[in-house]
């Protein structure tokens, strides 16, 4: 069963949590994806299976886009608000103020990822050394972000951001950025992607919508081999 499933993953999964389950709906040992979403993020996870799982390469530099939250005044160790608080004194900044931060952020940007991140070190991923209270130095990267755009602040006070970025962003870091460039900490208080690459989170099906049609909602591999960024 070779082909491209398009998941609407729900908040509290895991990307490879995803997989396993599809495993065993589709009977499917090959399963694999074109780009991790954080546990407590939602939206769309372009899913490969079968002999797709080969056609990864083909999607492994789309760019995607994101709908985030941003919390200012809260520093977590894991850059969101389901880390442990470091910091937690609201900030109050005015549209304007905000605004103005984010400019320092957009196109190419150096980026340092988070220790919190499944990036490995001398064979061991950054996580499982947090987790054990350690860190280690990391060497900033470069990555692009396309459009920053600030969209709304909602009742609890956190402000909306659009996000277009390159491969191997790190939503949750460029919130903790935007925070400490303000000088008042920041944090990721909500994240859903809706696009990567020509896919579309519209276009994504819930994990039980697949478990009721397995095949169905199945697309064919050339929208990733030859189709390309759309």
């Amino acid at each position: 069963m070779d082909g491209i499933l398009l998941v609407d993953k729900p908040a509290g999964w895991t990307s490879m949590d995803v997989c396993a389950h599809l495993r065993g709906v589709l009977h499917e040992r090959h399963i694999g994806h074109t780009g991790t979403l954080d546990p407590n993020a939602t939206g769309l996870l372009v899913v490969l299976t079968g002999k797709g799982t080969k056609a990864a390469k083909y999607a492994e530099n789309d760019n995607k886009e994101y709908a985030a939250r941003l919390r200012l005044g809260m520093v977590t160790d894991t850059q969101d608000v389901w880390g442990t608080v470091l910091k937690n004194e609201p900030a109050q900044m005015d549209r304007q103020t905000v605004e103005a931060a984010l400019e320092a952020f957009r196109g190419p940007i150096m980026q340092t990822p988070p220790m919190y991140s499944a990036i490995k070190v001398r064979g061991k991923k950054l996580y499982e050394i947090a987790r054990r209270g350690g860190s280690v130095e990391r060497q900033a990267r470069p990555v692009t972000i396309h459009r920053l755009a600030l969209t709304d602040q909602d009742e609890a006070g956190d402000w909306g951001l659009q996000i277009e970025c390159s491969k191997g962003t790190y939503i949750r870091t460029l919130c903790a950025d935007i925070g400490a460039a303000l000088g008042c900490g920041g944090c990721m208080s909500a994240l859903r992607r809706v696009r990567a690459g020509r896919f579309t989170v519209d276009q994504a099906h819930t994990l039980e919508q697949i478990r009721s049609d397995p095949e169905g909602y199945i697309l064919p591999l050339e929208l990733i081999t030859q189709g390309g960024e759309g």
